[in-house]
């Protein structure tokens, strides 16, 4: 699998997390990625992000390495008519092209699609930004996650607007760059033409409210912040303690799961009317977590979490970082690089799993 696009060549003239998460994403299954930094800025700007705590010794973020291993790294300042020269002859040879220019930045630097289309005109030119295609606006992912809802939706009830502790909206519209691109390069296959994809934070910050969005769209409730339950669903995102002091989490998707998850508590109120189904649950939320709530602090989580693997109920334990990565189905994903004698652990961007 790795091999798949062992043939592909592609250039990244991209920064930060969006556009670098789509080069990783192709360096992953064997493309050769060329990723071109400017000398003058110090290179993507993600360089310099270091935690308080860190101290690597070429002086680059942990945060750069998640998205920026397995490529090749070019430093070329494209105001430079020398440095353009070479970038042109780059791009002759190469497949696909990622920017995340600001508007008009691509035209300044001659490196937009009509200028390069005329170099190579099969190549695929795919570009991220923030608000669409002719807006001016600098975004990054916190500005989107304020102007899409997600900030007034998130946290807790009563609580100021909170942010996702990961750049999420930046990773969703490097997934819907990879589409893109697959389709793009699927349509080069059958046509023999390049083509020109966008995708702007915005729309796909907006196209993955999903279910939140339909609620207003459709039954005009306007979502609120309510922590980590569910609008739909009860019970689904409330905290619990067990008798051992773990924090656990539930995700009741079906009367057959509330029944069951009642049983294993030795609960008897499945059948009350005020539980006996979804909805009811939801209406009568709080009462449900205060009976739950009680149950749960008798048992600890081995038995809980045993009981809920035999008869199928969703169990999540609340864990951190490190207790997420002693789990075995995390240390798959874990990679392991080599840089300038160092050893650099960082996470794969693929987890699917492909069979022929």
């Amino acid at each position: 699998m790795k091999s798949l696009f062992a043939d592909l060549t592609v250039i990244e003239l991209a920064g930060v997390l969006a556009g670098p998460s789509v080069g990783l994403f192709f360096a992953e299954l064997g493309a050769k990625v060329i990723k071109i930094e400017n000398p003058k800025t110090g290179g993507d700007v993600t360089r310099s992000w270091k935690l308080q705590s860190e101290n690597t010794k070429d002086n680059t973020s942990a945060y750069f390495w998640s998205v920026n291993t397995g490529k090749e790294i070019l430093f070329l300042n494209l105001s430079v008519d020398k440095d353009l020269l070479s970038f042109y002859d780059l791009i002759k040879t190469a497949d696909v092209l990622i920017t995340n220019y600001k508007l008009g930045d691509d035209i300044k630097l001659k490196v937009d699609y009509k200028t390069l289309k005329k170099l190579h005109p099969t190549l695929i030119y795919a570009s991220i930004n923030g608000f669409g295609n002719n807006s001016p606006r600098t975004a990054y992912d916190l500005i989107l996650q304020a102007e899409s809802g997600f900030m007034f939706m998130n946290g807790e009830k009563n609580a100021p607007p909170l942010k996702m502790p990961v750049a999420l909206i930046d990773l969703l519209a490097g997934h819907q760059l990879k589409e893109a691109i697959l389709i793009a390069l699927l349509n080069k296959h059958k046509t023999q033409k390049g083509s020109h994809i966008s995708v702007s934070l915005f729309d796909t910050a907006v196209a993955s409210l999903a279910n939140q969005a339909t609620n207003w769209l459709i039954a005009h409730h306007l979502p609120t912040a309510q922590g980590s339950l569910h609008p739909n669903i009860a019970p689904y995102g409330e905290i619990f303690l067990t008798k051992d002091q773990q924090q656990i989490t539930f995700a009741i998707g079906s009367d057959k799961q509330f029944k069951h998850l009642c049983e294993i508590l030795n609960l008897n109120i499945y059948s009350l009317p005020e539980f006996e189904n979804n909805q009811q649950r939801v209406t009568n939320r709080q009462e449900l977590f205060s009976k739950l709530s009680h149950s749960i602090r008798l048992f600890n989580y081995d038995i809980i979490f045993n009981a809920c693997l035999k008869y199928d109920v969703p169990i999540g334990k609340i864990r951190n970082l490190k207790e997420v990565f002693e789990l075995p189905e995390a240390i798959e994903l874990i990679n392991t690089i080599s840089h300038q004698n160092t050893t650099l652990q960082s996470i794969k961007s693929i987890s699917f799993k492909f069979e022929e």
